[in-house]
């Protein structure tokens, strides 16, 4: 593989409400059985419990079994594990998306807009500070759910990344907003998007679809999985990005603006 190429592995589950222990089970075994070369895998929000509004029971510290599995299954199979949990740090609940490296090493990024349709601002704090992680050359944006309705926090002002990574518990009956705005954030964005989706149901009875999703810098739908639980390697080309960046230099005429 080029050092230009990285391979995301995508994981849509259907998320068992609630229940850590049986969530992790089935990580395991579908990190376990991907057969291309792991680089960086990707999980959905609250990926071991689903979208619940109960961190007092379930919330977890940074030395958790939850994060302690992620340091291990990266170190166990020489990639980089991320996706968001609900963590309490400090006497305050966070929806917090980490990037855990092989070597232990971690970044973090606390949701930013939280859902309050759904009281999520009742029960958990708002981080203000984006994560962009680096892997192989390549500069990753992650954020969580919600933060896709909101481009300004997305914003690539200039060459600030290549790939846009949304992980989410998004409902069905929103799916079609779900599909539109990650096109739309490649578009706008000229990099990669991928947004990382769960099936099934949750304990709310909610349904969720899926629809997990690659674009391209172009806007272009690469991958899309809808209703079935999958595992999906995607191999990106850094060239890819710039070659588009180059030839329609757009982001060069964008508004500038600093995010206070």
């Amino acid at each position: 593989m080029s050092a230009s190429q990285l391979n995301i592995s995508i994981i849509q589950p259907d998320i068992v409400w609630e229940d850590k222990a049986a969530n992790l089970e089935q990580y395991t075994t579908y990190i376990d059985q991907i057969q291309e070369k792991k680089e960086v895998v990707i999980l959905p929000e609250m990926f071991t419990t689903g979208f619940s509004m109960r961190p007092e029971a379930l919330a977890e510290t940074m030395d958790g079994p939850s994060v302690q599995w992620m340091k291990d299954m990266a170190k166990k199979h020489r990639c980089i594990i991320t996706g968001s949990l609900i963590i309490e740090d400090n006497g305050k609940y966070y929806n917090r998306l980490l990037w855990v490296q092989p070597d232990g090493k971690m970044g973090q990024y606390d949701k930013r807009h939280l859902f309050a349709y759904a009281e999520e601002n009742l029960h958990y704090s708002a981080g203000e500070r984006r994560l962009i992680a680096s892997v192989k050359g390549f500069r990753i944006c992650l954020q969580v759910c919600y933060d896709l309705r909101f481009p300004v926090w997305a914003r690539n002002q200039g060459d600030e990344y290549d790939v846009l990574v949304y992980v989410a518990n998004w409902p069905e009956r929103r799916s079609l907003a779900w599909k539109t705005l990650l096109q739309a954030r490649a578009i706008e964005n000229q990099s990669y998007v991928i947004g990382v989706n769960r099936v099934g149901k949750d304990g709310k009875d909610i349904t969720y679809t899926g629809d997990s999703s690659v674009f391209g810098p172009l806007g272009e739908t690469i991958w899309q999985q809808s209703n079935d639980a999958a595992v999906y390697t995607i191999t990106l080309e850094k060239d890819k990005v710039a070659d588009t960046r180059k030839q329609f230099p757009f982001l060069n005429d964008a508004d500038k603006f600093i995010i206070l």
